[in-house]
């Protein structure tokens, strides 16, 4: 199993090694004055070539390690890269508001559009994280995405959905509170909104949490994201009783980017800086913002009533299996 020390996966450990000695050759020049500049230029060859080494293949468990990095983009990070003009909107109008989801209107290249999505802190702060519940919604955080959702009808905007949760909050509180019923209402008023909307798995995608806020006309996932309907540490304990098998879980869970376009899950893999979103999140932004745009002028020529129809059609066709020889 795979775990992160210092903020370094275990894996990466000789290419950071080699990173940091490259650095200390720069500083030393520059103090120095002492030229190595082609012990540089070798190193940074072999660095470059150790590190496409290292991302080429890496396991389903590797990238859900990557997707939990500390460092790792939130959905305010994105926001803030991606859209101008960000107003949050607060509370679901029935109990409280709801740190652990973030939602309001936005501007996409001037056009206005509504933007929803968890929040983690991801230990940052030990104070933020608490106040965002570690990024596990309550009922109320769903209820709010999906009145500033229903906003967006209303008003014609196109609805972003960033998801990024490894589920939803599974205190007694929140069941009290009706947890899952405020998840299937999502999903349903989803499936009927007579807008574009673009969902994007930015890291983890964990059970009725992501599915809560991921229904799209376009679903979309970062390369090192993760969706399934469970974690791979719960589907070990269920599996094997052992959560330390959590990397063969990974493994058979298919619950990669690859894997799930493959599936017909999703209908795009958006690539990553090598190394993970973390090493460049302005690369990872302008490459969602792309897509965004992309997906969204094509979406905006479809009339509402074959939009839902579209969308309707694509979840029915998630699962349909074929007998062999067809």
């Amino acid at each position: 199993m795979s775990y992160v020390v210092n903020n370094i996966f275990e894996w990466e450990k000789p290419l950071v090694e080699l990173e940091q000695r490259i650095k200390e050759l720069q500083e030393f020049t520059k103090e120095k004055g002492i030229d190595f500049t082609e012990e540089i230029r070798t190193l940074e060859r072999k660095a470059d070539s150790l590190r496409r080494e290292i991302y080429a293949d890496i396991t389903p468990w590797q990238r859900v390690q990557m997707a939990r990095h500390k460092d790792r983009p939130t959905t305010l990070d994105y926001i803030e890269s991606i859209f101008t003009g960000f107003v949050e909107l607060h509370g679901d109008r029935t109990v409280r508001d709801d740190a652990a989801i973030v939602g309001g209107i936005a501007y996409l290249d001037g056009r206005p559009v509504t933007v929803v999505g968890p929040q983690k802190a991801r230990g940052r702060d030990t104070k933020e994280s608490i106040r965002r519940n570690f990024g596990l919604p309550h009922p109320e955080g769903y209820r709010k995405a999906l009145r500033l959702m229903r906003q967006a009808e209303k008003f014609g905007r196109p609805i972003i959905s960033l998801i990024d949760v490894v589920g939803a909050y599974p205190g007694v509180e929140a069941e009290e509170r009706g947890q899952g019923v405020v998840i299937a209402e999502c999903i349903r008023h989803m499936s009927f909104l007579q807008v574009p909307i673009i969902c994007i798995i930015t890291g983890e995608g964990g059970s009725g949490g992501a599915l809560a806020i991921g229904v799209g006309d376009r679903v979309l996932m970062l390369e090192n994201a993760w969706y399934s309907v469970i974690s791979p540490e719960m589907c070990a304990q269920i599996l094997w009783k052992d959560t330390a098998r959590a990397e063969d879980a990974a493994a058979v869970l298919r619950l990669t980017a690859s894997d799930l376009l493959r599936l017909g899950v999703i209908d795009e893999v958006l690539s990553e800086p090598l190394g993970g979103a973390h090493r460049d999140p302005a690369a990872t932004a302008a490459t969602m913002k792309e897509a965004i745009l992309r997906h969204l002028s094509e979406l905006s020529r479809i009339p509402s009533s074959q939009l839902i129809a579209r969308r309707l059609e694509r979840y029915r066709r998630i699962g349909q299996t074929r007998p062999a020889g067809w």
